[in-house]
C-alpha cells in the first residue's frame, strides 16, 4: 500500500534538513519527498502541524527474553518501542542464559521477526556465560547477525582478556560495548559516593570506578585499533578522558542515558528504588559535564538502558532492589520535553543524538529520511501537554522515576518499513 504523508515538518538530522514537505511511501520505502505530491491509490495522512522524524534508534535495551519474560519479552519490548517512536533497538546479551552463541543470536532474530514490531538487533556476550573468564565465540555470533559484543552489567576485569577480544573484534569489524566499571571499587555499592550515600547510610560507588575502566579500554583500543563503544557514561572525568583519546584518533564512541541528564543522585532520597541505576545517578557537576560532552560531540548519542523489573523486585529495601529504569516510552518525551531546553542544542543536533548518530555508532541502516531508505518514521505532535503515566505503558514493567512528570509533545504514529505499527490496531 502507498501512503502519502502531507504537509509535515520533515526533520532529517542526517542531512541537516528541516522543511515542510509531502513524503510518499511505497513498498515499504520512501519513494519521494517534495513540496507537493500526488499519488493514485495512496492512503493520505494529513500531517499539517506535525513533525515527521526518522524512527528513533535505541542502542541499549534489555529485553529479558529468554529467561525473564515476566519482566519483558521481545514482543512486549518491541511494542513499547513502537509506542515510543523507537523503530530500531539493540538488545543486550544479559538474558538467562546469556546470548553467547549462534543459537542465542538466531533465537533473538526469529522471535523479533515473529513479533513484527521494532527492528531488533542482537548483541552477543563478550565472554562465555558472561562470566568474564573465557572469550565467547565472537566470529560465530557475528556471522549469525550479532552487531556488537558486550558483557553489559559486568565490567571486564582481566585486561589481557579485554585486549584479546578487542583484537578479535577487528577481524569481524564489530564494536565492543564496554560496561566501564571496576568492581573492586563498587563492591556492595548501591548509590553514588557522595552526600546522598552518607545521608542515607548506603555504600557509595566512586565515579573513579567508571573512569579507570574508560581509560584502560581507550588505551587498549588505541593499541588494537578496535572500536570501543562506552555504555551509559555518567562521570565528568570519563568525558574528559574520552574527549582526549578521541582527539588522538582512537576509534571510540559513547552514549549516556536520559536519566543521567534529567536526574542527579538527589533523586534517590527517601530510598527511592525507582531511581536506583547502574552506574548510579551522579552529581550536578557530572551532569553538566555530560551536557558539554553532548554539545561538543564527545558523547555521540543518547540511549535508554531500558531495564525492566517487576514491582515486587523494586518494592524492597534499597540495597536489595535491582538496578534499572524502563525508558523506551519516555525517551522521546524526555529528549524533547526536558533535555532539549537544558542542552542548548539546535533541534536537528538534538534529534541526531537519538536517530542517525546511534545508527552510525552501531553501523545500522536506520535513522534517516531519504529516498530509497526504509520508511521507518515517527509523526510527533509538539503541542500536547500531559503527565507521564506509567500505568499506560506497553512495557510489562513500570519501574520509572518519571511517573507524573509533565511533558510537552506526543508520538502520534510510528511506521516501520512503511507499515503503520502505532497506534496499535487493538486501540
Amino acid at each position: 500500500m502507498k501512503i502519502l504523508i502531507r504537509k509535515a515538518r520533515v526533520l532529517n538530522p542526517a542531512a541537516y534538513e528541516d522543511l515542510t514537505a509531502d513524503v510518499l511511501i511505497d513498498e515499504g520505502k520512501i519513494a519521494d519527498i517534495a513540496p507537493s505530491l500526488s499519488a493514485k491509490d495512496a492512503e493520505t495522512v494529513d500531517a499539517e502541524g506535525l513533525w515527521l522524524l526518522p524512527g528513533l534508534v535505541d542502542i541499549h535495551v534489555h529485553l529479558r527474553e529468554p529467561g525473564n519474560e515476566g519482566k519483558e519479552s521481545i514482543a512486549s519490548g518491541a511494542r513499547a518501542a513502537a509506542a515510543g517512536g523507537v523503530t530500531s533497538i539493540v538488545c543486550m546479551a544479559n538474558t538467562t542464559p546469556p546470548i553467547d552463541s549462534k543459537t542465542g543470536i538466531d533465537f533473538i532474530q526469529e522471535t523479533a521477526k515473529a513479533a513484527g514490531m521494532a527492528r531488533v538487533y542482537p548483541v552477543g556476550a563478550l565472554t562465555k556465560g558472561m562470566a568474564g573468564l573465557e572469550m565467547a565465540p565472537i566470529g560465530e555470533m557475528a556471522e549469525a547477525g550479532a552487531i556488537a559484543i558486550s558483557d553489559d552489567e559486568n565490567g571486564i576485569m582481566d585486561s589481557y582478556l579485554m585486549q584479546r577480544t578487542m583484537e578479535y573484534s577487528t577481524i569481524f569489524h564489530i564494536p565492543i560495548i564496554s560496561h566501564a566499571e571496576d568492581h573492586a571499587l563498587t563492591q556492595d555499592a548501591v548509590v553514588n559516593e557522595g552526600k546522598m550515600s552518607v545521608t542515607l547510610g548506603l555504600f557509595g560507588a566512586p565515579k573513579e570506578a567508571e573512569t579507570i575502566q574508560v581509560a584502560r579500554d581507550l588505551i587498549l583500543a588505541k593499541k588494537t585499533g578496535a572500536h570501543v563503544h562506552f555504555a551509559h557514561i555518567s562521570a565528568a572525568e570519563s568525558v574528559d578522558i574520552l574527549r582526549f583519546y578521541k582527539s588522538k584518533g582512537v576509534k571510540a564512541t559513547a552514549e549516556t542515558a536520559p536519566h543521567y541528564l534529567v536526574l542527579t543522585d538527589e533523586a534517590v532520597d527517601h530510598y527511592n528504588t525507582d531511581a536506583k541505576v547502574r552506574p548510579p545517578l551522579r552529581s550536578k557537576e557530572d551532569q553538566d559535564a555530560l551536557y558539554e560532552g553532548l554539545r561538543d560531540g564527545t558523547i555521540d548519542c543518547i540511549a535508554t538502558d531500558h531495564s525492566p523489573h517487576s514491582l515486587m523486585e523494586k518494592d524492597q529495601e534499597f540495597p536489595l532492589a535491582p538496578f534499572g529504569i524502563v525508558g523506551l516510552e519516555t525517551l522521546l518525551p524526555l529528549v524533547m520535553g526536558r533535555i532539549w531546553q537544558r542542552s542548548g542544542l539546535e533541534l536537528l543536533d538534538l534529534l541526531n543524538l537519538v536517530t542517525h548518530k546511534p545508527a552510525q555508532a552501531m553501523k545500522l541502516p536506520g535513522g534517516r529520511i531519504k529516498v530509497g531508505a526504509p520508511a521507518d518514521l515517527v509523526l510527533w505532535n509538539p503541542e500536547p501537554v500531559y503527565k507521564i503515566d506509567k500505568n499506560q505503558f506497553y512495557s510489562k514493567s513500570r519501574n520509572t522515576p518519571f511517573h507524573g512528570w509533565e511533558i510537552k509533545g506526543r508520538v502520534e504514529a510510528t511506521y516501520i518499513g512503511g507499515k503503520k505499527i502505532y497506534p496499535f490496531s487493538s486501540q
